[in-house]
């Protein structure tokens, strides 16, 4: 760039991508309503303004993916990979009324002027529109993504003749090449893939392909929230800052919790009551109210006590609900119940919830004033979850749930202990009781996402994964949201009518049970109810002031949508 940048920042660039650069974007709000129009060096310059963009991806008849590497002459993301095409919808005839299919025909245009597709070919083709999300994505000091993308996928047989001042060079690439570039390892190990790309791949392809018919009729209800995604890899990637505030609090609550523990003196029921703490885990509801205090006011030790507390008592609830629900494995080792035997694993969790109340009366950090309020939050969680679990238990032999009293269930049975980190987080840092309910409400939220995305995880996950057996929702007869669904539309759910609830299935009937709630919508009607959630959440942390502290709840609520991947 030349001297004068300050003066005009498009000074330097390719010419003809600076013509570009007049071109009028669509503004939306996070609804992707339409409120105005701006070119598109305004939509990209400094903070940047949200506008309407769209993604398309290519399939061939190998049901390989068309990716492209982004010229060098590109203002934003050059020498970039990407997936097929990525533009923007202008305020023009055509791409400025219906936003589907505004995206249609922006991608039309597009696939000619970028890759040499002729519109006569591109035209005939059928598009499938999967969803979209909200991102926002910094290039340098300067220039910034901040889109709701739409989401296209086709297929196709096409030859390409890229146009080299917008494309460097494109490939054809089968499931594990694509694997690879988004791991960034073999030949991608030295190349940058494009952040929104990645997501993409997460989110809208990964759990379905290669299944094509899967993929076509996937459908994403939601926006998607993915919040302020980062270039580069290592350090920098989305995400990280998530992991380095995990690993930077993991030790000192796990000494605190490990430590408290310790005033068990004898050696049996201590032993049990520890056991479950030996596998692991990033203590993540150990490490929340911490988190919570940063973003939210003050926070301190006291912090640190307050998280063991309330981890001790979560794992006092994991002890008796693998006693009830008599599942044999708990984070990959046997349940406290099976290691040692029912009695010393009742007694064990009873010690657990003593000793978390006892540590927390016991910190100095903790004034006579907050522990009143903590004890009084904590006392009504563990209360909320006693009484979802024992709804979850008696929804078993009922001949019928509905959604609803599904979700009041996992609202106190799961979704309390989320709630109750974060409320306690904000008072003990000393905030004011609109940044409390607020908090408290994003916890709720966070911990309705989180539940909806276990439950599809045992459906798609396995025992080495997550810990316990895969699909034990299905034969146990879990009147989970993807089962409540499949019940009210179970003619061509053969298998899964076959085996839910009996208790045991083969392998081959459990994947066929599993098919047949993909096919029949179950798992991603589950999976949209998730994305609600999801975005409610990040509307209460929109609430606070933006920080490093903020951006690492935002990533914490963006992590439930990726576990199931």
């Amino acid at each position: 760039m030349s001297d004068d940048s300050n003066s005009n920042p498009l000074s330097g660039y390719d010419s003809s991508q600076i013509e570009l650069m007049d071109e009028l974007c669509m503004l939306v709000d996070s609804d992707d309503n339409i409120i105005g129009s701006a070119s598109k060096v305004d939509c990209h310059l400094g903070e940047g303004m949200r506008h309407r963009a769209f993604s398309v991806l290519i399939f061939d008849e190998k049901n390989r993916l068309l990716v492209q590497k982004r010229a060098k002459e590109k203002i934003t993301f050059p020498n970039v990979w990407a997936n097929t095409c990525c533009s923007h919808p202008l305020d023009i005839a055509g791409e400025n009324d219906d936003p589907i299919e505004g995206v249609i025909n922006a991608t039309i245009r597009k696939l000619e002027q970028e890759l040499g597709i002729p519109t006569k070919e591109s035209s005939s083709w059928e598009y499938n529109h999967l969803g979209k999300f909200e991102y926002s994505c910094r290039w340098d000091s300067e220039w910034i993504e901040h889109e709701i993308d739409h989401v296209l996928i086709v297929n196709a047989n096409t030859n390409p003749t890229p146009n080299p001042n917008e494309i460097s060079d494109v490939m054809w690439l089968e499931q594990p090449e694509l694997e690879d570039m988004m791991a960034g390892v073999g030949n991608w190990e030295h190349e940058l893939v494009a952040p929104w790309f990645k997501i993409i791949w997460q989110h809208f392809i990964a759990p379905y392909y290669p299944n094509m018919k899967l993929l076509s009729q996937s459908r994403h209800n939601e926006i998607i929230n993915y919040g302020r995604l980062n270039i580069m890899d290592g350090e920098n990637d989305a995400g990280q800052n998530l992991l380095n505030a995990l690993s930077n609090h993991r030790d000192i609550v796990e000494n605190e919790i490990m430590n408290s523990l310790g005033k068990i003196e004898q050696t049996r029921l201590h032993g049990a009551m520890t056991h479950l703490f030996t596998g692991g885990g990033k203590r993540l509801r150990a490490i929340l109210p911490r988190l919570v205090g940063e973003a939210a006011g003050n926070a301190h030790n006291g912090h640190y006590t307050l998280g063991a507390c309330i981890e001790i008592i979560h794992n006092f609830t994991l002890v008796h609900d693998d006693i009830m629900d008599q599942d044999p494995i708990r984070r990959g080792l046997p349940a406290v119940h099976i290691a040692y035997d029912d009695p010393t694993a009742i007694n064990a969790g009873d010690a657990m919830l003593a000793v978390g109340f006892e540590i927390l009366a016991d910190c100095e950090h903790i004034s006579s004033h907050h522990l009143r309020h903590l004890v009084q939050s904590i006392g009504e969680m563990v209360r909320r979850v006693a009484e979802g679990q024992q709804e979850d238990f008696e929804f078993e032999n009922r001949d019928s749930v509905t959604e609803e009293e599904y979700i009041s269930m996992i609202a106190g049975k799961t979704s309390a202990m989320f709630e109750t980190c974060a409320k306690t987080g904000a008072i003990l840092a000393g905030a004011n009781e609109e940044i409390v309910q607020n908090m408290a409400d994003w916890g709720l939220n966070l911990g309705l996402c989180f539940q909806l995305m276990d439950d599809l995880i045992d459906l798609t996950g396995d025992t080495g994964t997550i810990g316990k057996p895969a699909g034990s929702d299905i034969i146990q007869g879990k009147r989970t949201l993807v089962a409540i669904h499949a019940l009210k539309n179970s003619e061509k759910l053969s298998t899964f009518n076959k085996i839910y609830g009996t208790g045991k299935s083969s392998p081959e009937e459990l994947e066929r049970a599993v098919s047949e709630l993909q096919d029949n919508g179950s798992i991603q009607y589950a999976l949209d109810r998730a994305l609600l959630y999801h975005k409610q959440a990040h509307q209460m942390l929109d609430t606070l002031p933006e920080s490093p502290a903020v951006n690492v709840l935002r990533e914490l609520t963006d992590f439930q949508l990726i576990r199931i991947n």
